[in-house]
């Protein structure tokens, strides 16, 4: 499923890892597809590695994924989200450079759903990066909130980048050490 060499057939905006800084890639330039998590595909261009997102998996020749979220609506009278959907969509969120998502990472602190005077849910996730100098965190951070947004009862979501504490390999889940083969 991996490696597969494509040709660009449109224009593509890309975020280039692991800078984070916007990029177009040209109709026509090859590339050689690394890795698909999440919906997002890390490429290698012949001038460094990109993330593309799955709106665009046309251009790579590849079928786009509707988004859906794997839980069903919240049955909760007051019409409050499902945290276990909200997490389920954290681990859609991948950085581009470890096929590990960022709950299993062990990169979000905390997670909390809070109901706002007009009635609507919002979400507020604390999470951190494995390296402070990555360029990629407000690309992730992103990911998260939009992928939090399609929970049904979520109306609002705010993901935050913090350093306290800082990360470390502990934090990873058991899962996420398996997939890593550090276990």
């Amino acid at each position: 499923m991996t490696n597969r060499e494509r040709t660009l057939s449109r224009d593509v905006v890309a975020h280039q890892i692991p800078s984070g800084d916007r990029q177009t890639l040209p109709a026509g330039e090859t590339v050689l597809i690394h890795q698909v998590l999440g919906g997002s595909y890390t490429v290698q261009t012949g001038f460094g590695l990109f993330r593309i997102t799955s709106s665009d998996a046309d251009a790579l020749g590849e079928q786009v994924q509707p988004s859906a979220v794997s839980a069903q609506p919240s049955a909760s009278p007051n019409g409050a989200p499902d945290p276990e959907a909200i997490w389920g969509q954290l681990r859609q969120v991948y950085d581009p450079e470890i096929p590990v998502n960022i709950v299993d990472l062990g990169l979000v602190y905390s997670l909390d759903v809070s109901k706002q005077d007009d009635g609507a849910h919002k979400v507020d996730v604390a999470m951190t990066l494995t390296a402070p100098g990555c360029g990629m965190g407000p690309v992730i951070a992103e990911d998260a909130k939009s992928k939090i947004l399609l929970v049904p009862g979520v109306s609002a979501a705010d993901v935050r980048i913090t350093w306290d504490p800082p990360w470390n390999q502990s934090m990873i889940s058991e899962e996420g050490k398996m997939k890593l083969g550090l276990i």
